[in-house]
């Protein structure tokens, strides 16, 4: 059989000869047949092991028929809420709907349930009582055990409680569901599917599990905070496939939550293998009425070339869901997909990135890791390197060259986000000088998140100095090539730890770049981050200190206003905010130092009448800001 979409209609799954599918996978995305979407990675590894599967994208929730249009699968039912935690991808940070979903047709709003995952394993257990479902993906992944939930402002239970689910698979799950399908096909109920790395389950009897760890139960939790934060860290700590051991976390009287630990690293062959799969790279065709899928305008012509992060930034939750052992693409595969890219018809010579959740990410952050895996006690990049770190970029600096000769391919960009702090770590200037001259088209995203280092520890980046250190060095070497670029920062506010004195020294900052940065992110506090955690307990779970919570809405609304200070709109509150700390210094019309007017400008128009002359070229400097005049790096 020709190359094809997995089957999304009745007639789909008659055409391929099937009288109904092993599993039917009920995602609140809709089909991407792409390797960057989870659902299509786990449905096109199933079918590469001979499994049936069937797809049903974004069901009505209000009808219970819509997950019943394949009839009861053979061995179970796979839910996924999607590319993203549902909450995430249907409010902003200050809990407003969004306007519009990138990973539904036409980009609208509005087609997945809040909590999707727990929504659609509901109305599976009402229609078909006795079939088995297996729950996956990031909201999945994330919540496995008790987590704070921001929209509710609650400590929830594990998902799989909520959602009634009998198996839930964390972390990217090739292994595990592979593993589970073939356990199922055998004939072992699910719920005697205990013992299969990657997963959680549900049981009334603890004296099997071996070296396991008890946290602190869900009912202390709630009296707690602090038990909470105990336990994510006991959780964090056991994130690793060569160290992580059970936990185990109990619901009241005979009732346990067991994490088993994760699935192993891939091999180099092995992840060549998934990404190799017959993906048909693109939405489903039936969705081109509607406008296509907007999510895979970035990814289509993007490179995945490694899964995983030893940067163990605080506010991050891929180290709780890929891991920190960096796994990678063969050379060859890469320039595989490059080559079938050229041949695509709306290929215009440019391949949009190449990296993954760290681009500059080849391997293990160092030997060790390939066989005892990472340390659960320290971090490889913070607060300084650690001296087993081997920062060599020199794999990554060869597969960039030979993808820049791929014949079709006129220009390579690196869009992922690159470690500075690693960029300096290695002595050879190699990999930066290439990346300046081929591979930024102008500005390079970068992530200092913060200037005040004592923000930055709680972040678990790097100090202000780092950063400092790498823009001479970028902009020496641009000099050095010939080009004229900039690095564009992106930028944090209301960080747990920052003070209002935080944000202004931020602000000042900013001031002091020449230019008011686009890209700032309130702080999110989503699941299973360390940040989150110090948002809902107010302490460092790492050394269990006190930490400053910014959670007033008002004071938030400030810090982030800072940060674009220079905004028409936020010149109420970044003048409050500087009254509030005594700063009326920064008050003022000295352009090199003050960050807004004594005044607003405009109250002349604002009364009917017009600005003079002069007034309009004092409104025009003041918008300008203080400086000197560079074109925005965004």
């Amino acid at each position: 059989m020709d190359k094809d979409f997995l089957p999304v209609s009745k007639e789909d799954m008659i055409k391929r000869g099937w009288d109904r599918p092993d599993f039917v996978y009920v995602t609140g995305d809709a089909y991407v047949d792409h390797s960057s979407f989870g659902p299509a990675i786990i449905s096109r590894v199933l079918e590469s092991r001979g499994y049936k599967v069937a797809m049903i994208s974004q069901p009505d929730w209000h009808d219970p028929e819509s997950i019943a249009l394949f009839g009861e699968p053979a061995l179970g039912f796979l839910v996924s809420a999607g590319n993203m935690d549902s909450m995430v991808n249907r409010y902003t940070v200050n809990k407003k709907p969004r306007s519009e979903d990138s990973y539904t047709p036409g980009g609208k709003s509005g087609k997945r349930p809040d909590y999707a995952t727990i929504v659609y394993c509901n109305l599976i257990n009402r229609k078909y009582k006795k079939t088995p479902v297996i729950i996956g993906g990031i909201e999945a992944s994330l919540r496995r055990l008790a987590h704070y939930d921001y929209w509710s402002d609650k400590l929830k239970r594990s998902i799989l409680l909520d959602s009634g689910a009998d198996l839930l698979l964390y972390g990217m799950g090739e292994l595990s569901i592979v593993e589970a399908a073939d356990a199922l096909k055998s004939g072992i109920a699910i719920e005697d599917i205990t013992f299969i790395p990657g997963t959680v389950y549900k049981t009334r009897d603890v004296s099997n599990v071996q070296n396991g760890i008890i946290l602190p139960d869900y009912e202390s939790m709630l009296k707690d905070r602090l038990k909470y934060a105990e336990s994510f860290y006991k959780q964090y700590r056991n994130a690793d496939f060569y160290t992580g051991r059970p936990l185990i976390e109990s619901y009241g009287e005979h009732r346990y939550v067991v994490q088993n630990p994760p699935q192993r690293p891939l091999t180099m062959q092995e992840m060549d293998d998934v990404y190799e799969l017959p993906y048909m790279n693109t939405y489903h065709p039936s969705y081109e009425k509607l406008g296509g899928v907007p999510a895979i305008k970035e990814i289509k012509f993007s490179l995945t070339s490694c899964r995983g992060c030893f940067g163990g930034c605080s506010f991050c939750a891929l180290t709780f869901h890929q891991g920190r052992i960096v796994q990678a693409r063969s050379h060859e595969s890469l320039i595989k997909e490059a080559e079938n890219m050229t041949e695509q018809p709306d290929f215009k010579g440019y391949i949009h990135d190449v990296g993954g959740p760290t681009a500059n990410f080849r391997a293990p952050a160092c030997s060790k890791q390939k066989s005892r895996g990472a340390c659960p006690d320290r971090q490889c990049l913070f607060p300084e390197p650690c001296k087993n770190l081997e920062a060599d970029h020199s794999d990554y600096v060869k597969l960039l060259r030979k993808l820049r000769a791929v014949k079709g391919v006129k220009k390579v960009f690196i869009r992922s986000g690159i470690r500075f702090d690693y960029v300096l770590a290695d002595r050879n200037d190699e990999f930066l000088k290439e990346l300046c001259k081929y591979h930024v088209s102008g500005q390079l995203r970068t992530a200092p998140e913060h200037v005040r280092d004592n923000v930055l520890r709680l972040m678990g980046k790097p100090s202000n100095s780092v950063y400092k250190e790498f823009l001479r060095k970028f902009d020496r070497i641009n000099k050095e090539t010939g080009m004229n670029q900039y690095a564009v920062p992106y930028l944090i506010s209301s960080h747990p730890g920052s003070t209002m004195k935080d944000a202004i020294a931020l602000a000042e900052a900013v001031r002091d770049m020449g230019y008011m940065p686009e890209q700032v992110q309130d702080f999110y506090p989503t699941p299973s981050t360390i940040s989150t955690v110090m948002y809902y307990t107010g302490v460092d779970p790492r050394n269990m200190k006190p930490v400053y919570i910014p959670a007033d809405p008002k004071e938030k609304a400030m810090q982030r206003a800072l940060i674009q200070y220079r905004r028409p709109e936020n010149y109420d509150l970044v003048k409050e905010a500087l009254l509030k700390e005594g700063r009326e210094d920064l008050i003022g019309f000295d352009r090199k130092k003050c960050l807004i007017p004594p005044r607003k400008l405009s109250s002349v128009s604002q009364k009917g009448g017009k600005p003079s002359v002069k007034q309009k070229k004092t409104q025009k400097q003041t918008a300008a800001g203080p400086g000197k005049h560079r074109r925005s790096r965004d």
